[in-house]
């Protein structure tokens, strides 16, 4: 199989792992697709395993939240190491997300793509990373509502990227595009929550 292909296909099937769903129902036998936002992310990890079982709750979400940034990662360095083009890294990149946020193990449902964003922009654009994180930090720190943490960072990172990074490989930012417009999807029902001032904290 062309490697094009290929390598972004991997991408999108091991993305799709959900590895909270699995570490939830490991160490706190419960169904995350039943609690809470419903999200296979570390959030909602945390959130639900709080009220439900609160001495794995910390670990577990720790644990999701490492998983679902280094899936994406391991494909690329992976790719990396074969000498595939920047265009392909960069796809495996989307795919990644796209495999987080639309699982084929999951109906095509998923998480809301944050942490496997980081992960992947982490191996191209790390120093607008770090930007977005101190961006998440303030929103998480002082705010407290994950979803206007994630937001922050997102717009810490891709303005940043523009510029520290005005010049990539590929001569285009628009992976970084698509991969904020796959977050900012998978947040319209965040969205209409605080339009409605519903959206729970993160304590």
């Amino acid at each position: 199989m062309n490697e094009n292909i290929f390598f972004p296909l991997v991408a999108y099937l091991i993305g799709g792992i959900p590895f909270g769903l699995i570490l939830a129902k490991k160490f706190a036998n419960l169904n995350i697709k039943n609690f809470g936002s419903k999200s296979i992310g570390a959030t909602n990890v945390l959130r639900v395993l709080k009220e439900q079982c609160p001495k794995v709750a910390k670990k577990v979400a720790i644990a999701t939240l490492l998983c679902d940034c280094l899936k994406g990662v391991i494909v690329i360095l992976i790719a990396k190491i074969y000498g595939v083009s920047m265009n392909t890294q960069w796809s495996i990149a989307v795919f990644a997300v796209l495999g987080h946020c639309f699982s084929p193990y999951l109906k095509f449902e998923g998480g809301k793509g944050v942490a496997t964003s980081t992960g992947v922009l982490a191996c191209f654009i790390p120093f607008s990373v770090l930007v977005g994180f101190i961006g998440w930090f303030f929103g998480a720190k002082f705010i407290k509502i994950s979803s206007i943490a994630s937001f922050l960072g997102l717009i810490c990172a891709v303005t940043s990227s523009f510029i520290i990074y005005p010049n990539l490989s590929i001569n285009t930012h628009a992976p970084i595009l698509i991969i904020a417009f796959i977050i900012v999807y998978k947040h319209i029902p965040n969205i209409k929550r605080l339009i409605l001032k519903e959206e729970k904290r993160v304590i």
